[in-house]
Order: C-alpha cells, then sequence, then structure tokens
C-alpha cells in the first residue's frame, strides 16, 4: 500500500526528495509518518504529519533541515531533506496508521502499514 522512493547517494551538504505513493486506501485519514534505520541501529522516527489536522512532528536530530508534506491529490507524501550529513545515511521507511494516538506517534510498534525502504547515503 506504501511504495517508497528517491534514495540515492549524495554529498554531505546536499539535498533529496523522498516519496512514499500512497494506494487509496492509505488517505488523508492516515498519519503517514517517515521512520529511518541506520547500519547497525533501531529503527527511529523521523517525521510526521498528523491525519486529521496536517500538524507536523520531527525527530529532534533532523529538526530545520527535514519537511514532510503530502499531496493529497497524488496521494503521496513527501520528506525533503536539506542539509543531509553522513549520519542521515540510513534506510528510510514510510509508515502509516490510521488509528493512532498521538502518545505512540514515535513508537515503530504503533503503524501497521509499512512501505519498503529506501537507502539514503551521504558521504562526507
Amino acid at each position: 500500500q506504501l511504495q517508497a522512493s528517491g534514495g540515492g547517494l549524495v554529498q554531505a551538504g546536499g539535498s533529496l526528495r523522498l516519496s512514499c505513493a500512497a494506494s487509496e486506501r492509505t488517505d488523508s485519514s492516515y498519519t503517514m509518518s517517515w521512520f529511518r534505520q541506520g547500519p547497525g541501529k533501531e529503527r527511529e522516527f523521523v517525521a510526521a504529519l498528523w491525519r486529521s489536522t496536517g500538524r507536523t512532528y520531527y525527530a529532534d536530530s533532523v529538526k530545520g533541515r527535514f519537511t514532510i508534506s503530502r499531496d493529497k491529490a497524488k496521494n503521496t507524501v513527501y520528506l525533503q531533506m536539506n542539509s543531509l550529513k553522513p549520519e542521515d545515511t540510513a534506510v528510510y521507511y514510510c509508515a502509516a496508521d490510521r488509528a493512532l494516538i498521538l502518545s505512540t506517534l514515535r513508537n515503530v510498534a504503533a503503524y501497521n502499514v509499512w512501505g519498503q525502504g529506501t537507502l539514503v547515503t551521504v558521504s562526507s
């Protein structure tokens, strides 16, 4: 139901935009989020777009550099990543859930719909 794309190799300081195309069943009634998993690390929250309000939430490590947005007409969620750092290197996953409660926004286990990952590599 979710198809992530847009990963690649970029130099530090560069930019990438990830896309997450959702099926019609994963519409704006779902909270949409991005997570990432770096080498040897656990999967961690990156950003979210809350379903009812469109409010955005970010991990402290990406705040001010990454922007999550949604194109309702295309059923697609984006993650614009600027000023990339080598520590941003990871496989990025999009996730969705319709029944998420705010207190679990950053919890991997709270999401029941996941896309396949897209690899982002930032060279120094």
